[in-house]
Formats: C-alpha cells, structure tokens, sequence
C-alpha cells in the first residue's frame, strides 16, 4: 500500500476530515490533500509528526524508496525557497539607487546626486527611473512576503518578473546615460543570475 493510501485510511479509522488532521498536525489542509492524492509527500518532520500522532512508525507510514523521493522533494523545496529569498531581496536593494548619489546630474552638476536630487534631466525621465525603481522594490517585497504562503508557483512568478524588472532597469539606465545606475543593477542581476544557476 502507498503513503497516499496509509494516510487516509489511517485518518478515515479516526474519523478526521483533512481539515481536523491539518489543524493537529499544524499544516494546511492544502498539504493533507497533496499528501493523500500523491502529488507529493511530508516533510521529515510532518512524518514524525504522523507518526506520533497515529503511533505507528515512519517504516509503517511510508517505504524507503518514498522516503527517499520525500528528502529530494523537501532539498528541492528548500533549494528554491532559498533562491526565492535571495532574488526578493535583491530585487529589495534596488530601493537603494533611491537614496544613493549614483546619478549624474548632467553638466550643470557635475556631481552625482540621489535619484530625489535630480534635476538634470527632464521629469519624465525622472518618472520612468522613479516607476523602474519602485516596482523592483515592491516585488521583492512581495516575493519575501509570499514565501511564507508555500506556494511555489508564486515564488516563480515573482522570480520571472524580478528578472524581467532587472534587464529593464539596466536598459533605461544604460539608455538614459546614467552608468553608475545601471552597473548597480547589472551587478543585481548578475547576482540573481548567478543563484538561480547555482541552486537550480
């Protein structure tokens, strides 16, 4: 017999809905339901914790080739947890290029300047640095958000859009002239690059 199979009958025996094991094993509803139609397995812990609760052994719950597929789905799982982190918070650090004197002030101003202290170039030019900017800043804040729902596929999502964000701040600095700008984004996304490669 499957894990997926153990599982609900070992909970159908104490009579719990998915939702009374959730709240008893401290995970959500969604997790028991993945669990029992085999689309993935419990963590180490939420196995012992099975095991407790149900006084078998982990033997008993789960074979080892199922153990083993659970460690490579829950190194997985961490793996990309880790690099969700990473990228959001780089995605985070673009919000610096708001404070930072990175910005060329064209020739009146030989000095760089905060992108607040800018008054060089035309203000939509300062619009489009400001939105590029922003929507970086608040998708990382987004993804570090996110990341304690479990769900995967937004993690994905919030990685594809920091990428996509990243080119188009190097791009509009790069375009607009501004290159301390841009080499700070291109070393973020660099960076991002650099883990997604490293962790995948």
């Amino acid at each position: 017999m499957e894990f997926n199979e153990k599982l609900q009958e070992l909970r159908k025996t104490r009579g719990l809905t998915q939702e009374e094991l959730a709240e008893a094993l401290f995970v959500s509803r969604t997790a028991i339901s993945k669990w029992e139609s085999g689309r993935g397995y419990p963590s180490i812990d939420s196995l012992k914790e099975l095991s407790r609760y149900f006084s078998v052994t982990i033997d008993e719950l789960i074979c080892p080739e199922e153990i083993l597929s659970a460690a490579v789905e829950e190194k997985q799982a961490f793996a990309g947890r880790t690099l969700a982190f990473l990228c959001n918070t780089l995605d985070l650090l673009t919000a610096l290029l708001l404070f930072l004197p990175v910005f060329g002030n064209g020739e009146a101003s030989p000095a760089a300047v905060s992108l607040f202290g800018l008054t060089g170039v035309h203000s939509w030019v300062r619009t489009v640095f400001l939105t590029v900017i922003g929507l970086s800043a608040l998708n990382g804040l987004c993804g570090l958000i996110l990341i304690h729902f479990d769900r995967p596929v937004w993690d994905r999502h919030r990685l594809v859009t920091g990428m996509v964000l990243s080119v188009l701040a190097v791009a509009v600095f790069i375009a607009a002239r501004q290159p301390y700008a841009g080499i700070l984004c291109f070393a973020l996304l660099v960076m991002k690059t650099f883990g997604m490669m490293k962790l995948r």
